[in-house]
């Protein structure tokens, strides 16, 4: 099962999420971010700081909703950070409200805690353990298992007040009940669903952020319901659970002595800080209350963060909170509390030295200097992102300093090869960028160029005009009096940076050609013109001597035939 994962076709190579993850669960291949289960420890701050809201969780509303259409017994597990997260004049409201969703009974997950805290007092009575670290946060645990398997032996061996009260709810109303947890967290759903050995307490997990939705479609207003009261005991001091801190104070609310330091510790940072120091050996008789959310489970990534700021949540819940002694009325005997935690440790193929540098040339760092360790790809350092290249977690392209390297490399040999004068004009005619072409023909270096305005060059007439009316000119012939060239104008109105980009091509030689042609055919054509003249001459002087000689010849003839014919009369 996969609880949470982004959507695809959603990320944009920031790499946020990888920047974000502490344990680096999240691989991305082909551009896009896919969440590894078997590293993953669902705390779920990759999906908080998500710029594309890309999250997918899997969700189990539609099984919920599936058991009260079967008018199926559905007891709902409220987590106390409730307190701090929902909408509500009174406690109770959110009670009425869950209840008018159709929900059976509504029990308050402290009341799992105050089992759990009896559990943690017997531990520190006993003083067996070195030290003891809480396992109530489930995220915390899989870190521990997966990432620090050598304190296991440190892990208070208890379930989670989830569990405990899932157990206890079962037991109270039978077997054939479901058991829904309501609470802010992701990882619960891994928990009840996904670790065998606990199986079976719960039915299904509802996020806060989904009930509140549930109450906007079926136009349901907690602040409008009545005040109903919770179907369990107080559990007292044991709401403070969610709250960093408060598993101590609900220790502390015994008269029971001990020899154990009590130390809390909010956040995943600070959390494997604190492992990395246990690692040592070094620390002794300390009972240490671990949570990965900063602040408690009053801000757990499901728990309609838009609502309430930590300061404000972890004040509400402790006015909630009223009472400080030890909840007696809670009766857990008979409700299995044990779990036992076991290394399921990660491993990942170790790269050779030479197959770290494979990578890293691959990325274009070929020496320390190369290293930039600039963090934008979501790693710490150059080499820890060859790692998770060799191991594939990551891709050669999220390296950012590379990707720009090789785009500007690119762009600037297809910018130097270009025929054409290529130039960047800004409002202001500054020449802002142009390429080897355009130096050539302009007589300058980049560097001169640069601190130059267009107009010192050629005629800014166009390009002032497409500034002004942002409507592009296309292949217009013009000429360059100052280099006496001919040229194909092209001016292109570039938005975002209030400049146009403006080509020349240089048609000069074929204007050349072109006009040489024109005056070659020109020629010809006059040369036709003079043999047509002449032949026209000759024909009218041909034409003229025959007529004179026919006219002779007829005269001749004539007088030929006047001679015959008067000798043949005499």
């Amino acid at each position: 099962m996969r609880v949470i994962d982004f959507k695809d076709a959603s990320c944009r190579h920031c790499y946020k999420c990888v920047r974000h993850c502490e344990v680096k669960a999240i691989s991305v291949q082909n551009a896009q971010a896919h969440i590894m289960k078997d590293h993953c420890i669902n705390c779920g701050h990759c999906l908080e700081v998500c710029p594309q809201n890309a999250k997918k969780f899997a969700s189990d509303m539609d099984r919920v909703v599936g058991y009260l259409r079967q008018n199926m017994k559905v007891i709902i597990s409220i987590a106390p950070s409730y307190l701090g997260v929902l909408d509500y004049d009174k406690p109770g409201q959110v009670v009425s409200a869950l209840k008018k969703l159709g929900f059976y009974e509504v029990r308050e997950t402290a009341e799992g805690a105050a089992l759990v805290t009896k559990e943690y007092r017997r531990l520190l009575k006993e003083g067996k353990m070195t030290n003891i670290i809480t396992t109530c946060c489930p995220s915390v645990n899989d870190l521990i298992e997966k990432y620090y398997p050598e304190l296991v032996p440190l892990m208070a061996p208890v379930v989670s007040p989830m569990i405990a009260h899932g157990r206890l709810i079962r037991q109270i109303y039978g077997d054939d009940v479901k058991v829904v947890f309501l609470g802010p967290c992701i990882a619960k759903k891994e928990e009840a669903e996904g670790d065998e050995r606990v199986s079976g307490a719960i039915d299904a997990i509802l996020t806060f952020e989904e009930i509140v939705k549930w109450w906007e479609r079926e136009g349901i207003n907690p602040k409008e319901c009545p005040s109903e009261p919770l179907g369990n005991p107080s559990p007292k001091v044991n709401q403070l659970y969610p709250v960093g801190g408060g598993i101590i104070k609900s220790i502390r609310a015994s008269s029971v002595e001990d020899n154990y330091y009590k130390v809390s510790v909010d956040g995943l940072t600070a959390c494997m800080e604190l492992f990395d120091e246990l690692k040592k050996n070094e620390i002794e008789n300390c009972f240490f209350e671990v949570n990965v959310c900063e602040g408690g489970c009053i801000k757990g990534p499901a728990s309609d963060k838009w609502q309430r700021s930590v300061v404000r949540a972890k004040m509400d819940v402790e006015d909630q909170a009223v009472y400080r002694e030890e909840a007696s009325e809670i009766d857990g005997s008979g409700v299995d509390m044990e779990k036992i935690f076991m290394d399921r440790r990660v491993t990942d193929m170790e790269p050779t030295e030479e197959q770290m540098e494979e990578v890293l040339h691959a990325m274009g760092k070929y020496t320390k200097e190369d290293e930039l360790n600039c963090g934008a790809c979501g790693y710490p350092s150059c080499r820890a992102k060859a790692k998770a290249v060799f191991q594939k977690k990551a891709e050669i392209g999220m390296c950012l300093p590379h990707a720009v390297a090789q785009a500007e490399s690119m762009s600037n040999i297809v910018m130097d090869v270009t025929p054409s004068m290529i130039l960047i004009i800004d409002k202001e005619l500054r020449i802002r960028e142009c390429n080897k072409k355009a130096q050539k023909m302009l007589g300058v270096s980049r560097e001169e160029a640069l601190e130059r305005y267009i107009f010192e060059f050629i005629e800014p007439e166009d390009i002032v005009q497409v500034l002004d009316t942002k409507e592009q000119i296309i292949r217009k012939k013009v000429s360059l009096d100052a280099s006496e060239m001919m040229v194909v104008e092209s001016i292109i109105y570039i938005d975002h940076l209030e400049s146009v980009l403006v080509t020349y091509q240089d048609v000069t030689k074929e204007e050349k050609a072109r006009e040489q042609h024109y005056h070659l055919k020109m020629e010809t054509v006059e040369m036709a013109q003079k043999v047509i003249d002449k032949q026209m001459m000759v024909a009218q002087e041909i034409a003229g001597l025959l007529g004179e000689t026919t006219a002779e010849t007829k005269v001749t003839l004539s007088k030929l035939r006047d001679s015959i014919l008067f000798e043949e009369e005499e």
